[in-house]
């Protein structure tokens, strides 16, 4: 993966929502499945991508009261998931190390401000998306504070994807070239828009769409974490989920060595995260395993609304 130029573009994303979502959801009518794996690849010595599933959520069990029992729930715990991927770039260590720090520093900035809220609602999830954001600026800049006070990892940067969901809410935030697809009744979409070059010229006309996957500018980022001193645009996004849906989070070494239309067969034919996330490793292996390889799948189950 040619990650060691930037080209600084930014493109935003809107909000977008799916049909047949739950109206009304609490966190114990929701049961996630997760899967993954991550792989160096077979020609990469290391492997750059990071990757991170995590609950967050906040609880409550009463250990001594004199309150009425009929008064006081006897355990109260509400959850959301994270899942989020960062493929590091910059030679040698320093793509390694850049990944590693986004995901550290994220994970902190997550417990020292995150805010948690019962329901999300239009205001809550402005507030949230804003704080993501916020997030990813302060990442970027502490990628490049410390690439140049440090030449060993100088010019060093990551994409970044996020899907943070609570209940049927789902936000995702991107910044490069991992992908977020939305698995729904057998149909693969693509929730993330690459930042690089090729399809910046595809954005503009300049090439088919189709040209794209095969185009020498693929892996030339316009948007990336670290890297350069310029602005990053966090491209953030909503969605609903809905029941049986799936959730998958990949770096460029599964989508460049594995094409949609495959994905989505396999994910058609195996319903268990863990398999589907391992059929698809080694579908990119067999092709040539060019690139490190990261692989994120979380499988949605709504039982039924009140």
């Amino acid at each position: 993966m040619d990650k060691d130029r930037t080209d600084n573009g930014s493109r935003m994303g809107a909000l977008r929502e799916f049909g047949n979502q739950p109206k009304l959801c609490l966190e114990s009518m929701v049961k996630v499945d997760f899967g993954a794996v991550t792989h160096a690849g077979k020609v990469r010595k290391n492997n750059e991508d990071h990757y991170l599933v995590g609950r967050l959520g906040r609880s409550l069990e009463p250990l001594m009261t004199n309150m009425p029992q009929d008064q006081l729930p006897e355990h109260l715990a509400e959850y959301g998931y994270g899942m989020l991927i960062a493929d590091g770039m910059g030679g040698a260590a320093a793509g390694e190390v850049a990944s590693r720090m986004a995901i550290n520093l994220l994970v902190k900035l997550i417990i020292d401000t995150a805010k948690w809220g019962r329901r999300i609602d239009e205001q809550e999830a402005e507030a949230l998306m804003g704080r993501i954001e916020s997030y990813y600026m302060a990442i970027h800049a502490e990628l490049v504070r410390q690439a140049e006070n440090n030449p060993a990892v100088a010019g060093m940067g990551t994409t970044l994807t996020v899907a943070y969901s609570f209940c049927s809410d789902l936000f995702v935030a991107h910044v490069g070239d991992s992908r977020a697809y939305l698995f729904r009744e057998g149909q693969l979409r693509q929730l993330t828009h690459d930042h690089t070059f090729a399809q910046r010229l595809a954005d503009i006309g300049d090439i088919p769409q189709e040209e794209v996957p095969k185009h020498k500018l693929r892996h030339l980022l316009t948007n990336v974490l670290g890297g350069h001193r310029g602005p990053v645009v966090t491209e953030l996004e909503q969605f609903q989920l809905a029941n049986h849906d799936r959730l998958l989070l990949c770096s460029d070494g599964l989508t460049d060595m594995v094409d949609d239309a495959t994905v989505q067969t396999v994910l058609r034919d195996i319903e268990d995260p863990k398999k589907a996330a391992e059929k698809l490793l080694d579908l990119a292996l067999d092709a040539g395993g060019k690139d490190n390889i990261t692989i994120v799948l979380a499988r949605y189950a709504f039982s039924e609304q009140p």
